[in-house]
């Protein structure tokens, strides 16, 4: 069901001065025009030319992910930092004097049914954007949809890449920023010759191992076995003991949701030792979300590909950390979806004042440049390919269902969704 919630009615209490506090050094650095309050917000007409819902107090966007079905272990965490950034922003001012209101649909981890929510955001609820989707198969569901309406899509997943829509900014990493430089850092780092490629069956498995594939065949190793299974699967037993046979250097992981729960439970009972590393696991899925549900003890010594980290150590994050804590309890774990999510608004804020409207031609138009200093991940900017510069991580999973970060790229890496080679 559809809810409409105003920040200031949305449960924070007596937590509210105490998380801005918390952020208020990290805020003040922003490159974005984050000010505390706006004296006079111009005009509904001027800033509203195309019917949005946005009045002379509120502006209305849409949050569109999955909090039922298989998926909602991995989602959850993405709709959590996208209202803490929108309290965050409504405790500044809000988006150009008015403050955020948003409607919230679930997904249900059914690619028909965002559509269709995606659909009723944009026309009967006329948001001025959403955040939302989590698989790439959500993704495709509702790009038509915006395509269709010229709505405006923040998406927070790392994917597959080899997408460009004018109608969609994406806040994870493609392939090029995660697949790649993960198995240029096995190879290098760990000697891996030879690659178990394990997903679940749909689009962003399948095509991350394609890419994978060919980039281990350009670096003239070899993949010795690959498997999908259908989302919520939860029997692993007879893929492990292939593995077990092929004896690979690497198990390339694209597990989801779930099923995750069930593979890494099963690998450790199969006598799998992850901190062996014979096989070693390198997974491009598993946040800390997931781990909360499999347990820090299932997965020790598997490495994850990102570019985030909760235990990432800088200024930022540590703000990020304790007010997402603070907000949603001190059990919560952040992944690297999460935070991606949590740029969303800040981002789509950015654009809109740097238009001056919330007409989404304006805000398309005024989003490549933006920058953000204060993102957790560190430094974010929009290329005109409308993904982000970002660094790639590899985390080692820890007892304690955290990754240590072993290792970063010294730069950012610019984004390339669509890599000569590998489409």
């Amino acid at each position: 069901m559809a809810t409409m919630k105003h920040a200031s009615q949305s449960g924070l209490g007596g937590k509210l001065p105490g998380l801005m506090k918390t952020l208020a050094g990290a805020v003040a650095g922003a490159t974005m025009a984050l000010s505390a309050v706006v004296s006079a917000a111009p005009a509904t007409s001027e800033v509203n030319t195309t019917g949005l819902a946005v009045t002379d107090d509120t502006v209305t966007v849409g949050i569109l992910h999955s909090v039922t079905g298989t998926m909602a272990i991995s989602e959850t965490g993405s709709v959590q930092a996208e209202k803490l950034a929108i309290e965050q922003i409504n405790a500044m001012g809000g988006v150009l004097g008015r403050k955020i209101e948003y409607i919230q649909e679930d997904g249900a981890s059914d690619w028909p049914t965002f559509a269709e929510k995606s659909r009723k955001l944009l026309v009967n609820d006329k948001v001025a954007s959403v955040f939302g989707c989590w698989t790439s198969a959500s993704r495709k569901a509702v790009l038509p949809v915006f395509e269709q309406y010229n709505g405006m899509l923040y998406y927070p997943t790392f994917y597959e890449g080899l997408e460009q829509s004018p109608n969609v900014i994406y806040t994870g990493q493609e392939a090029t920023q995660q697949i790649l430089a993960g198995i240029d850092w096995v190879v290098k780092e760990k000697g891996a010759k030879t690659f178990y490629l394990l997903g679940s069956d749909y689009i962003w498995p399948r095509t991350s191992n394609k890419i994978a594939r060919k980039h281990i065949d350009k670096l003239g190793l070899k993949v010795v076995g690959e498997e999908y299974y259908p989302l919520g699967h939860t029997q692993f037993n007879s893929v492990i003991n292939k593995i077990k046979l092929k004896k690979p250097d690497v198990i390339f992981a694209s597990v989801v949701g779930g099923s995750n729960v069930a593979f890494y439970k099963q690998l450790k009972a199969a006598g799998i030792d992850m901190t062996d590393e014979k096989p070693l696991v390198l997974t491009i899925s598993v946040t800390e979300d997931e781990i909360l549900g499999i347990g820090g003890e299932n997965i020790e010594g598997a490495y994850a590909s990102m570019k985030y980290f909760q235990s990432l150590p800088n200024d930022n994050n540590a703000a990020f950390v304790k007010a997402f804590k603070e907000r949603w309890g001190d059990d919560i774990v952040i992944g690297d979806v999460t935070q991606a999510a949590y740029l969303g608004p800040w981002l789509w804020k950015a654009a809109v004042e740097k238009a001056g409207s919330f007409d989404v031609d304006k805000v398309r138009a005024a989003s490549p440049g933006i920058e953000l200093t204060t993102a957790p991940e560190g430094y974010v900017k929009i290329h005109p390919n409308h993904h982000l510069w970002s660094k790639t991580r590899i985390g080692n999973a820890k007892t304690d269902g955290q990754y240590e970060i072993v290792y970063e790229t010294d730069e950012l890496i610019e984004p390339d969704p669509f890599p000569e080679g590998y489409q």
